[in-house]
């Protein structure tokens, strides 16, 4: 009996050891499942595992994923570089030469008189020899011709007068360069008999697009012989007359450029290539000459000063 109440004495802290284990296992097993509750995702493989399931059945009701197969995707193709460029330029070159030709500016219209403002002429009987020999000792050149008078001699015939012409420094030069920008015209208060030869021997090449003598100018209640510039153009925002009579051009002040008066006593004038040039060029590239024109030189007022009102002249239009 001694040994068997030992025995059951050292055998109940071992059961009582085991009964603890047992229930502490439960208790971690509990908690595991409360915990799932808890996070709202019960993993299920992971209850019937920790009771030893390994059916793959049952596990494979959570969704598996497979990887993707280690192959990279097919390329796309891309469109041949050819077709890329050919409708790029399609596009480019399309597009640009409309606005560009929409842009560009109507080539200016310069209206050019001719009598002390491309050259002088004086009758050849009447002209002192000295301003001659004066003229060619400072390089001036000069010509003589025949023009046709509109008197008749007294047997009917026409007229013949002998005229010494004195071009202008730069003449042939400044027609050149403007005629590369400009379309040049040529309008005189003199007579064609008189003037045409005297067109003919400056402009060898035809520079002059028309040719506009006096019966093409007006009479107006303030001078004679005005140039309509009306009846070159109706659009007038391209248009520009250089004359050294600013009365010539009173029905279109805001078209004017006032030049100065050039006879043989000036060798040395620079008015053409420096002065008239610069500003027509500047003029070619403006979209309306006469905002332009009429800062520079007002010329409303100085008809104003002169009498001749043109407030019903400078309207742009």
């Amino acid at each position: 009996m001694p040994e068997l109440v030992q025995a059951a004495q050292v055998y109940a802290p071992t059961r009582t050891l085991q009964i603890w284990k047992s229930l502490l296992n439960w208790l971690a097993f509990f908690f595991q499942i409360f915990v799932q509750i808890l996070k709202g995702t019960p993993c299920v493989t992971q209850v019937l595992s920790y009771f030893g399931v390994r059916n793959s059945s049952l596990l494979s009701s959570s969704p598996q994923f497979k990887p993707l197969p280690d192959v990279e995707p097919p390329e796309e193709e891309a469109p041949p570089t050819s077709s890329v460029a050919l409708s790029t330029l399609q596009i480019t070159t399309g597009s640009v030469p409309i606005s560009v030709e929409e842009e560009r500016l109507q080539k200016l219209t310069v209206v050019l008189d001719l009598d002390e403002t491309l050259i002088c002429a004086y009758e050849t009987s009447s002209l002192p020899t000295i301003i001659c020999t004066q003229a060619t000792e400072a390089g001036l050149k000069w010509f003589e011709l025949e023009c046709v008078s509109s008197e008749k001699e007294y047997d009917g015939k026409p007229k013949i007068n002998y005229v010494t012409v004195f071009e202008r420094p730069g003449l042939h030069e400044f027609l050149k360069q403007l005629s590369e920008f400009a379309n040049l015209v040529l309008f005189t208060a003199g007579l064609e008999g008189y003037a045409r030869p005297v067109v003919d021997k400056i402009d060898l090449e035809n520079l002059f697009s028309h040719r506009l003598y006096r019966p093409s100018t007006i009479s107006t209640e303030f001078r004679e012989h005005v140039k309509d510039l009306s009846c070159i153009s109706e659009d007038l925002c391209r248009v520009v007359i250089v004359d050294n009579n600013p009365f010539s051009f009173l029905l279109q002040p805001l078209n004017g450029i006032p030049c100065i008066s050039f006879s043989p006593g000036q060798p040395h004038d620079n008015q053409l290539l420096e002065e008239i040039l610069p500003l027509l060029k500047h003029l070619s590239e403006q979209k309306d000459v006469r905002p332009v024109l009429r800062e520079r030189f007002q010329m409303p007022e100085w008809f104003q000063n002169h009498g001749i009102p043109t407030c019903e002249f400078t309207n742009v239009r």
